[in-house]
C-alpha cells in the first residue's frame, strides 16, 4: 500500500527528476496535517461502533424505508451486513486519512465492489450515503474536540463515494 510520499517519490524517480519545490511543499503539507489525521485515526479507533452506530441511525431516519419489509436492511442478517460494510468503509477511510491519499481506496475497496453488490442485490445509493454520513459524523467529533477536520477528514469518504456513485445503476 503506498501513501502520499512513496507515490511522490515514485513519481518523480519514473521520470528521473530530483524533488523540486512542488514536492517539498507537498511533503511539508503531509507533515503539517499529521496531527489533524491522527487524531482522526485515534477517533476512529476509539469509537468506531459510535461513529458507525450515529452514521446508521441517520441514513435510516433519511430512509426509513431500508428497514421496513422489502427494504434492503429488513432482517437481522441484513441489517447486521449493513453496519459490517459501515464499518469495513470507516476502516479503510482510516487506512487513507493515514496514507495521506484516498486512491488508495480503490484498490483495496472500490475495485469490484459494484459487482459485488449488484450480484447480492445491494443497492448502491443508500451505500454511498452512509459513507457520506460517516464522513459528516467524524468532522462532527473532531470538530466538538477542537480540531479543524476541513476537505482533509472528508476526502477518504468522498473519494470511495463518488467511486461507488459512479457505478451506480439502483439508488433505491
Amino acid at each position: 500500500m503506498r501513501d502520499a510520499i512513496t507515490g511522490l517519490i515514485g513519481r518523480y524517480d519514473q521520470l528521473g527528476r530530483y524533488l523540486d519545490r512542488d514536492a517539498i511543499d507537498r511533503i511539508a503539507t503531509y507533515h503539517s496535517q499529521a496531527e489533524v489525521r491522527l487524531a482522526a485515526v485515534e477517533l476512529i479507533n476509539r469509537e468506531a461502533a459510535e461513529i458507525v452506530r450515529d452514521a446508521s441511525r441517520r441514513l435510516f431516519e433519511q430512509d426509513p424505508e431500508l428497514l421496513l419489509p422489502g427494504g434492503n436492511a429488513y432482517t437481522t442478517r441484513r441489517l447486521a451486513a449493513c453496519l459490517r460494510d459501515m464499518d469495513y468503509f470507516l476502516r479503510y477511510a482510516s487506512y487513507a486519512l493515514v496514507a495521506g491519499d484516498p486512491t488508495i481506496l480503490n484498490e483495496r475497496v472500490l475495485n469490484g465492489l459494484d459487482d459485488t453488490y449488484k450480484s447480492l442485490g445491494v443497492p448502491t445509493g443508500p451505500t454511498v450515503r452512509s459513507i457520506v454520513l460517516l464522513g459528516e459524523v467524524l468532522a462532527e467529533r473532531l470538530s466538538e474536540a477542537g480540531l479543524e477536520p476541513g476537505q482533509l477528514i472528508s476526502a477518504p469518504f468522498e473519494h470511495m463515494a463518488r467511486g461507488l456513485a459512479d457505478t451506480n445503476v439502483r439508488a433505491s
